[in-house]
């Protein structure tokens, strides 16, 4: 007979495909209901509209997710999840404190234009107040990530000595969510990159040395 470790091994071997399958099942209804959320916004949105983008019963996306808060709060977070990645992708890359800066700001930007996750969180915060969840407070991070950016960069001198770092962190973030808001309302984020750059460049016009 086998021994109890031997049953609980195959107990775990075969729980973990379960595991897998709600996983995946549970990314797949966060992917349906971030594009829905992002075409149509919270209010307009039911979770049978969700189900039927996933493909799915409503009973499967209520397994998951208790309500259409839950499943916007969790669109929310899935948005705020992207950043830290985006931010060690470019520290592992070695650039000089003026590239990590832009590529920092121009990977933000591709994920504003092409990530559906990413649209839809920055919509639901926008609808915040139609949302009966605790959503994590917005544009308080950045500021902050941005900064230490900037200081470096100018303390390397790429930026001009009198720069001051959480001064043009906030002016960033401010112009920056206009920005991507104005693209969206008006060409549903098609001119995103090019309102982007436009920007990037006037911000950063009176600051970069050379």
């Amino acid at each position: 007979m086998p021994g109890t470790d031997d049953a609980g091994a195959a107990q775990q071997a075969g729980g973990q495909p379960k595991q897998e399958r709600a996983r995946r099942t549970k990314a797949q209804i966060l992917r349906a209901a971030a594009e829905i959320f992002a075409e149509h916004g919270y209010a307009a949105v039911t979770l049978q509209d969700v189900a039927a983008r996933a493909s799915m019963t409503k009973g499967a996306v209520y397994f998951h997710f208790a309500n259409k808060q839950v499943l916007a709060l969790a669109v929310v977070e899935e948005h705020y999840r992207r950043w830290p990645p985006l931010l060690e992708r470019v520290r592992a890359l070695g650039l000089s404190p003026l590239e990590s800066l832009l590529a920092v700001l121009d990977g933000t930007a591709e994920a504003f234009r092409h990530d559906t996750v990413v649209q839809a969180g920055a919509r639901l915060q926008i609808e915040r107040s139609l949302i009966d969840a605790d959503l994590p407070q917005p544009y308080v991070w950045w500021p902050e990530v941005l900064a230490e950016l900037i200081a470096k960069a100018r303390d390397a001198g790429q930026l001009r000595p009198e720069t001051t770092p959480e001064s043009l962190a906030r002016v960033f973030v401010s112009a920056f969510f206009g920005m991507q808001h104005t693209s969206d309302v008006l060409t549903g984020r098609a001119d995103l990159m090019d309102r982007y750059v436009e920007m990037r460049d006037a911000l950063l016009k009176g600051f970069v040395v050379g």
